[in-house]
């Protein structure tokens, strides 16, 4: 008989003014139990779980069960009595739970996605009409066209799911497009108490306009005309237009409980999706504190995809979230559409902007006062500087265009702030953290967003406009839409970076797709700004993230897995990274948005998705499950560890005896030196590709060393006679010590490539060396 186990999820708790005294000492855990361990005498699990609380000083009410990734159950108790069962002999760890926040028409051309072509990824995947991506995200406003069922075939026989009626989401919601629809709410209400339902929905609708979006982006169906007030018009496409769509709603105004999610994951799994879409994040934590992590590893345990955003920390290193190996980590770029909004200043200068308001304009010709919020009297400089609620004084921003810093309140509420206070119009200046990466925003008063530099020009220009007695004025003039935009693609501004806080050894981003900019589906009875006053209404919004960017991925992935059903979730993302470009559309490489330099490895993974060739990627580097508890081992995660991520017990010593934790069979390879004191370095990488290309085909290796190395491959050449072969291939790489400061750090890349004269397998090599304090 397995070992019989619980797995606690703790969360971190924001009682509500309701809640008693007893709630607020509660806290929400999940509790992993061994199926197989259920006495006979107890006819249901929750029978046995209910009765496995009996013991307490309460009797805790089950928040949701689990069945799929894992087994268990999640129940609000006491501190005492978590202690109480942790103490259990067969208890594995108690886990504190994250509370997760979203990571918030022109990317399928852009990508190269045209439904025109008579052969090519659409055609061969038959456009994903037999999969099914279950996207885990606020919900879904599915009378949107971009989820209309026209045309479509029977639901695959595969699908298990349910639609979820209540009052405000009837059962003929869903369609063959839209196949499943459910919410998770549990660990939500039993962290802020009963919903709200006058301003949220207690079913899959979605109030917020994320999931919608999200959804809309991996498998909206084509929609002419599309735009959001006039601007990015168009004909309107997810990834796989004709896939299937699963909607898990697990966000609500107080963020996305754990809980939630992760019973979202265990649903999805046993409902039959093919690939899970996942835009929301919090913290770095080792894996097996990660909830997301955990459901994760359950889907593609079953081969289940999961593509997940990298977050929008950026652009500051060590920001990249969702970092786990089994997952596809999505950071973001811009395609070749932008949307101008420029400043023109009284001294006759002009700062470029970015806006896709939509009127009424500004008056034509005329020139408005300009101040800036950090210098207005009355306030504390501060708030006022950022336009933060109640910072402005409405007799000195009445018909005025007010400058305010990026920062602290969302962009679209600095803007109804000043509207509210009578301002005429407002400039979002950069801070010098955000450098000259830009977001179009859809504004409730004219409104444009300035780069760093921009900002510091206006402020200089009010500054000396002060100094010498003189009002500085300004307008901002709208420039509609504009194509053909270079360079193109730009690592955006706010993609999270690497390197990977919990693995340096795993390459994360793996991989950037569009994510600025992105024009999808958009919920009825929301504003397009998100503002709640915003009064207008449109089929279509345009927001940027790498939220947005992960639904593409989400969306290829469901391509691929048409396109090659037998390949597992690593397969694809090897063909994904391997067959990723660096370079712009201008052929030069791809530059950071936030400084205008050269982007890197740490920017981007292996590069930007390129789906056409993804298709055709010669040799694939593919993962086990197996694989991934043996690099869980190697680094150095416990038994107990490895059991709360995989529920496998796992033989550490063979692994480790195996190689290291760089030898997972990744497609790309990163490496950390610590230098003490040795002026020599060197390790290995053990690698196995298997040939998913033609028959008899021979791959020879082209090496890129990264600046002050020396790499060697061997074999130099792999010659493979049948589809499907697995052949190995050894990188050895060494280096010497450079001079560093203690605490220091130093970063050079490389690459290396496997061609056979048609496709180059390509894979980023990443040696870093640290000097330790």
């Amino acid at each position: 008989m397995a070992p019989f186990f619980f797995l606690f999820l703790l969360t971190l708790f924001s009682p509500s003014s309701s809640s008693s005294l007893n709630d607020i000492n509660s806290l929400t855990y999940i509790i992993h139990v061994d199926h197989e361990a259920k006495p006979s005498i107890f006819p249901t699990h929750r029978h046995w779980y209910t009765s496995s609380l009996s013991s307490l000083t309460s009797t805790p009410q089950i928040i949701h069960t689990y069945d799929t990734v894992f087994h268990g159950f999640s129940a609000k108790l006491t501190a005492q009595e978590a202690t109480l069962l942790s103490n259990h002999p067969h208890v594995i760890s108690v886990i504190p739970e994250q509370v997760r926040h979203l990571h918030t028409t022109r990317s399928p051309e852009f990508l190269g996605l045209r439904s025109t072509d008579k052969a090519g990824l659409l055609e061969e995947s038959d456009f994903g009409s037999d999969l099914v991506i279950g996207v885990i995200d606020t919900g879904i406003w599915p009378e949107r066209p971009s989820f209309d069922d026209r045309g479509l075939a029977l639901v695959p026989a595969t699908w298990k799911g349910q639609c979820v009626a209540s009052q405000d989401f009837p059962a003929t919601a869903c369609n063959r497009k839209l196949v499943g629809a459910r919410f998770f709410c549990g660990g939500y209400e039993a962290t802020n108490g009963k919903m709200n339902e006058t301003t949220e929905f207690r079913s899959p609708r979605d109030s917020d306009g994320h999931g919608t979006h999200t959804a809309s982006i991996s498998a909206g169906r084509y929609v002419f005309p599309a735009s959001i007030l006039g601007y990015a018009r168009g004909v309107a496409s997810g990834m796989a237009p004709k896939a299937r769509l699963a909607a898990y709603k697990v966000c609500w105004n107080a963020g996305c409980y754990d809980s939630d999610i992760l019973a979202a994951f265990d649903t999805a799994v046993a409902d039959g999706v093919d690939v899970v879409s996942l835009s929301v994040g919090g913290v770095v934590v080792p894996y097996y504190l990660d909830a997301i992590a955990i459901g994760a590893f359950g889907a593609i345990d079953r081969g289940i995809f999961v593509s997940a955003s990298a977050g929008n920390g950026g652009p500051g290193g060590l920001t990249v979230t969702n970092v786990a190996p089994w997952m596809t980590t999505v950071g973001a770029g811009t395609i070749d559409r932008d949307f101008p909004a420029d400043v023109k200043l009284g001294n006759g200068k002009t700062v470029p902007g970015v806006s896709v308001y939509g009127g009424p304009d500004l008056e034509p010709g005329r020139m408005y006062p300009l101040v800036y919020g950090g210098s207005l009297l009355g306030g504390d400089g501060y708030s006022s500087s950022l336009c933060i609620e109640g910072s402005l004084d409405p007799s000195l921003v009445k018909g005025k265009i007010v400058l305010c810093d990026r920062g602290i309140n969302s962009r679209a509420t600095k803007g109804e702030i000043v509207r509210k206070n009578g301002g005429a119009g407002m400039i979002i200046a950069n801070g010098v953290f955000d450098g000259e990466g830009l977001v179009a925003d859809c504004h409730v008063l004219p409104a444009t967003s300035v780069g760093a530099s921009g900002g510091d020009e206006i402020r200089r220009y009010i500054s000396e406009s002060s100094r010498s007695s003189k009002q500085p004025t300004a307008t901002i003039v709208f420039k509609g839409t504009r194509l053909g935009i270079r360079p193109a693609p730009v690592v955006a501004s706010f993609s999270a970076r690497g390197p990977n806080p919990e693995s340096p050894e795993i390459l994360k981003p793996d991989v950037i797709a569009p994510g600025l900019n992105i024009l999808a589906a958009w919920p009825d009875k929301i504003g397009p700004s998100g503002v709640p006053s915003d009064n207008r209404r449109t089929e279509f919004n345009i927001l940027s993230g790498t939220s947005m960017a992960c639904p593409h991925v989400s969306g290829l992935a469901a391509l691929l897995k048409a396109a090659h059903p037998d390949w597992s979730p690593a397969a694809i993302r090897s063909a994904l990274m391997t067959t990723a470009y660096t370079v712009d559309n201008r052929g030069e490489p791809m530059l950071d948005e936030s400084t205008g330099n050269t982007s890197s490895v740490m920017d981007y993974g292996s590069g930007h998705v390129h789906p056409t060739k993804a298709m055709d990627p010669g040799l694939v580097y593919d993962i086990t499950s197996y694989d991934y508890i043996n690099f869980l081992c190697n680094s150095n995660y416990t038994g107990t560890n490895i059991v709360t991520i995989t529920r496998r017990k796992a033989d550490c010593d063979g692994a480790r005896r195996a190689g290291h934790v760089g030898n997972l069979n990744y497609p790309s390879f990163s490496v950390v030196f610590q230098q003490y004191g040795e002026s020599k370095m060197s390790t290995h990488f053990i690698r196995t590709v298997t040939n998913v290309g033609d028959s008899d085909s021979v791959y020879e290796v082209k090496i890129r060393p990264p600046r002050g190395t020396t790499v060697t491959v061997a074999p130099e050449k792999l010659s493979f006679r049948r589809v499907g072969q697995k052949l190995s291939f050894v990188v050895r790489v060494k280096t010497t010590e450079v001079k560093l400061s203690p605490g220091a750090t130093s970063v050079e890349t490389g690459h290396i490539v496997w061609s056979d004269g048609k496709r180059n397998v390509t894979s980023p090599l990443v040696v870093t060396l640290q000097q330790p304090l």
